[in-house]
């Protein structure tokens, strides 16, 4: 049994108040229909018309109007910082790899091909546990975008 339904999202900087919070992984930002727990112990049926990436500070609207505020989950993640990150980060996106673009360093998702890539291009690479809230780009999971992109780049005319 269900406490709550959820139709439609608010995006993040067109809400205000939240009566409660679900604290999701970037893997499970990617919704269409679920039951989720939010952090009060309540079950919340996210019944969306299409699969849509929920981005931290979004909001579950209810039926009844109120809003239920996503927050990035901490989560495994490989830290990668350098002189110059800018070739580093090429190879990333090279590799349509989620990541998360900073100014000092870029976070991704663990993956030993890339880690080992990014050591040997002379990249120091740590562990950490932090949320996870990458680009959106061309390729990867954008606001409308389900999973990343097909590689099918034929066209029907």
């Amino acid at each position: 049994m269900v406490d709550f339904v959820c139709q439609s999202i608010q995006r993040t900087g067109h809400w205000d108040t939240a009566v409660d919070r679900c604290v999701l992984t970037y893997e499970e930002r990617l919704l269409r229909r679920k039951v989720l727990t939010t952090q009060a112990g309540a079950k919340l049926l996210v019944d969306l018309q299409k699969a849509t990436n929920i981005d931290h500070g979004d909001a579950f609207v209810l039926t009844d109007g109120r809003l239920i505020e996503v927050a990035a989950a901490d989560e495994a993640l490989l830290q990668i910082t350098a002189d110059n990150l800018l070739p580093l980060v090429w190879h990333i996106g090279n590799r349509h790899c989620p990541a998360q673009l900073e100014r000092s360093r870029v976070l991704i998702q663990p993956d030993h091909v890339i880690r080992d890539l990014m050591e040997r291009r002379g990249a120091s690479v740590a562990d950490v546990f932090e949320p996870f809230t990458p680009e959106g780009g061309a390729y990867g999971r954008g606001r409308t975008q389900g999973h990343a992109h097909s590689h099918d780049h034929s066209h029907e005319h």
